[in-house]
């Protein structure tokens, strides 16, 4: 009977060679350091290459190895036979060993590649043109290949990742377990499905077509909440855009209802003035809403709709929360106090209450 640590040392695959090709290079050099100590031999093209070269390190340009020099103004660098046989091949398997050794083709057992940034393109308001040159081809296509044949090869898609790598690979002496090749398979594909889903919901967008046949709703993980719709159920938030601008300066963590309470709020708030109204909001009901100028006068007209239901509830407030509107706003429990910002006297006398944020 095989044990536990038997089990785990026949998954553990040696990584004699990678491929980086990234956008992102400001931490690569753990990442080469670490390379270097285990004989990791590297292949990459373009920026990525010559920034290896730079920092001291050897490194295979991607076209001499595969006799084939990048075209189209880099848009054909990797999408190459001998890169991705090499990524695809199943190592167990005699008819695929056969043929790559007769192609001369080596395996590749890291892929640490990222995508070009085509959402910051995007919300930085770039021009047609240079969006569409954001749109990374060659990346996903390596990255998939790696994230499907994770039982051979290994595939980093995310900076944040390069920590765990390291560690992954000193622990194991140069190989990676099956388990973490498949957790880093699974973040992969996660990333490629999230970056088509922003590509194609921009290019409806600019077709102005409102329901296509196929809709993907995009979202990227922001924190995990104190519990969900109710105590004994999980909850998470995720943002769909580069900034959720709402910043907490006070209270506990937020769970879902909260959230969901913090967005119908602003959601009637925005068909107001500038700089006019209040909203209260329970369990996602308006409570009360007025448009007045005068915040203090639209709080408490607000209120007065319904006071009962508004007890444990989310005010959102159109303006600076001033010190006398603060004074009247700690007269009721909520939940949530949201405002444009807050008078620094305001702040702390919202303070002194207990359980709001």
């Amino acid at each position: 009977m095989e044990t536990r640590k038997s089990k785990l040392k026949m998954s553990l695959k040696k990584i004699k060679r990678a491929i980086i090709s990234v956008s992102d290079k400001s931490h690569l050099k753990t990442v080469l350091a670490t390379l270097k100590k285990f004989n990791i031999e590297i292949i990459s093209s373009g920026g990525s290459f010559k920034k290896i070269k730079s920092m001291g390190y050897d490194c295979l340009e991607i076209s001499k190895y595969t006799s084939f020099n990048e075209m189209l103004d880099g848009r054909v660098k990797t999408l190459h036979p001998k890169i991705h046989a090499g990524i695809l091949n199943i190592r167990k398997n005699k008819n695929h060993q056969r043929e790559i050794k007769e192609k001369k083709i080596l395996n590749i057992d890291l892929v640490i590649v990222d995508l070009y940034p085509f959402e910051k393109k995007l919300y930085e308001k770039k021009k047609f043109p240079e969006l569409i040159e954001n749109i990374d081809i060659g990346g996903p296509a390596l990255i998939r290949s790696a994230a499907k044949n994770f039982n051979d090869v290994t595939v980093i898609s995310n900076i944040s990742d390069y920590k765990n790598l390291i560690k992954e690979l000193k622990i194991n002496k140069g190989a990676t377990s099956l388990k973490f090749r498949k957790l880093m398979s699974s973040k992969a594909f996660g990333l490629t499905a999230y970056y088509d889903s922003i590509v194609s919901n921009w290019m409806n967008l600019q077709l102005n077509i409102k329901f296509p046949e196929n809709k993907t709703i995009y979202g990227k993980l922001v924190k995990k909440l104190r519990y969900g719709e109710n105590p004994h159920q999980e909850g998470s938030l995720y943002k769909m855009n580069s900034n959720l601008d709402i910043k907490k300066v006070h209270g506990k963590e937020l769970s879902y209802n909260n959230y969901n309470d913090i967005y119908s709020a602003l959601f009637i708030l925005n068909t107001f003035r500038k700089k006019e109204g209040a909203v209260i909001i329970k369990h996602a009901n308006p409570c009360g809403a007025s448009a007045l100028k005068d915040q203090f006068s639209s709080y408490k007209n607000a209120l007065a709709c319904d006071p009962t239901s508004a007890f444990g509830g989310v005010v959102a407030i159109n303006s600076i929360i001033s010190n006398r509107l603060a004074s009247e706003l700690s007269k009721t429990f909520f939940e949530v106090i949201i405002a444009n910002g807050f008078n620094e006297g305001a702040l702390k006398i919202l303070k002194k209450k207990k359980n709001f944020n």
